[in-house]
């Protein structure tokens, strides 16, 4: 359903943009920064507003979580009236005001411009100062092209994007396949918008991007992570990857993930249906996912695809948990993600199929699963994979009951001995000395040893010190005083 917007009167028209008067006063800090700019710029006789995605959001009734400024003072003119300005990109003139009214935020000012030829994909090769109306004809979407003045309440609409908020409709600024061919990444970005508000993608809009899917190859894969990280932990997700699917983007950027459409599997355990529609039951079900559960989700069952065997007329994925781990670190790798992201989601695809055997597990076991730096994201990644499935929770209750039953005590709690302990009672150094330890540690977490001298006697027992081993054998050998060996004392 179209969003509902707050109520606007209509400005006489002038030769410039629609007008609409509309109060949106400023609610968050960034708002109000952005707002101490304005005034500053204003007073100086520069025309200055709001932009972009903070007026956006404010109509659709959602909190803004930044505010750019945008106006038709230069760099040169923004820099004197501030106490500390960063002119991070001067070449596109772009300020950053350092914290204008105390509160600490920073605020980003862009001049007014228009830009011409984009041979890398990306960056404009020229560009011009311009007054907002060329300002607005260069941006990607409609409804990210808006201004608003604060001082007049007016909100200044050059492209329609209005009329397309009302209509919960995502459009390009005029002509698709120019937008999107002046940066490709724009391709992934409408896909984003129109799940995360919950739009209709244009027609014209829609249609423009499956034949300019290609054109991703030339995006750095840093820009189209953030992307579809973005989507993954957006509100929603499972639509947002039906639109890449659909699009033909998810071909694209993430091959894997796209040839899990139509990889079929066991209906007993599955009634859902294939990899694919199992893989976005799951993005539905999550709610404000963490960065590694969001991407274990998505990426848990990626080793399915090259695993399906049918064998005796079942099907199998034998091993699928291992090389989804293998190919989930290998994709984020090549996404560039963070090295830490990689390895945590490796290890919950690795680990997602060891929860079906929880009830069969020792108690040892058990712990040392509660214990894994990751469980928590494990923990949630196996309730959705329930859920989307057969929606059996026995296992994941029965964990629960288990953290309840810990919640005084660590999971894997301190050890008992350590390699000193050993050394010191004769042990030589080496493997053995490992071997020994986690053997203690298995029966510390088994509930069988519960001080370091239960652990010292047990060691004794059973793993007695090649000192000891040898005093005990000249004992039992030692011969006694007729010349016969004897039994020792």
């Amino acid at each position: 359903m179209p969003p509902e917007l707050p109520p606007t009167r209509d400005i006489p028209p002038t030769a410039g943009p629609v007008k609409r008067s509309l109060s949106l006063p400023a609610l968050h800090p960034a708002e109000r920064a952005a707002d101490a700019v304005i005034r500053k710029l204003q007073a100086a006789g520069h025309v200055a507003m709001r932009v972009g995605g903070c007026v956006r959001d404010r109509l659709l009734g959602r909190p803004a979580k930044d505010a750019d400024v945008a106006t038709a003072a230069t760099p040169e003119q923004v820099a004197p009236l501030f106490t500390r300005t960063i002119p991070v990109g001067a070449a596109f003139g772009v300020t950053v005001v350092h914290d204008p009214d105390g509160s600490g935020e920073n605020v980003e000012v862009a001049t007014f411009r228009e830009e011409t030829g984009y041979t890398d994909g990306r960056h404009p090769d020229a560009i011009r100062y311009a007054g907002p109306a060329e300002d607005a004809r260069r941006r990607d979407f409609t409804v990210n092209a808006l201004f608003y003045d604060p001082a007049r309440e007016e909100l200044w609409d050059y492209t329609g994007g209005l009329d397309d908020l009302r209509r919960g409709r995502l459009r390009t600024v005029g002509d698709p396949g120019a937008r999107f061919a002046e940066d490709s990444l724009r391709l992934l970005r409408a896909v984003r918008f129109a799940a995360g508000l919950d739009f209709e993608l244009d027609p014209a809009t829609a249609a423009a991007i499956p034949p300019l899917a290609g054109t991703l190859g030339r995006v750095s894969q840093e820009r189209i992570f953030a992307e579809l990280d973005r989507m993954l932990r957006g509100r929603d997700p499972e639509r947002a990857f039906r639109l890449l699917r659909d699009t033909g983007l998810l071909a694209v950027c993430l091959p894997e993930v796209a040839s899990m459409a139509g990889v079929p599997q066991p209906p007993e355990y599955h009634p859902e249906g294939d990899v694919w529609e199992h893989t976005l039951l799951l993005l539905r079900h999550l709610r404000h996912p963490s960065q590694t559960l969001a991407w274990a989700a998505l990426l848990h069952d990626v080793g399915k695809p090259p695993t399906l065997e049918e064998i005796d007329g079942r099907l199998r994925f034998y091993g699928h948990d291992d090389q989804g781990a293998q190919l989930a670190a290998a994709i984020l790798e090549r996404l560039r993600a963070p090295r830490r992201l990689s390895d945590d989601v490796a290890a919950c695809v690795a680990n997602h199929m060891t929860f079906g055997a929880v009830d069969r597990m020792r108690p040892s076991r058990v712990r040392r699963l509660i214990g894994r730096e990751t469980f928590p994201d494990e923990l949630e990644l196996h309730r959705l994979d329930c859920q989307a499935s057969h929606g059996g929770l026995n296992q994941y209750v029965l964990l629960l009951d288990r953290l309840a039953e810990l919640a005084d005590t660590p999971a894997v709690p301190p050890p008992l001995l350590r390699g000193a302990e050993l050394l010191a009672l004769g042990h030589r150094p080496g493997p053995r000395l490992g071997e020994i330890l986690r053997a203690v540690q298995e029966r510390q977490l088994e509930g069988e040893l519960a001080t370091a001298d239960e652990a010292l006697a047990w060691v004794r027992s059973r793993y007695p010190a090649p000192a000891e081993c040898e005093r005990r054998t000249l004992n039992v050998e030692r011969p006694t005083s007729n010349g016969k060996p004897g039994a020792g004392t």
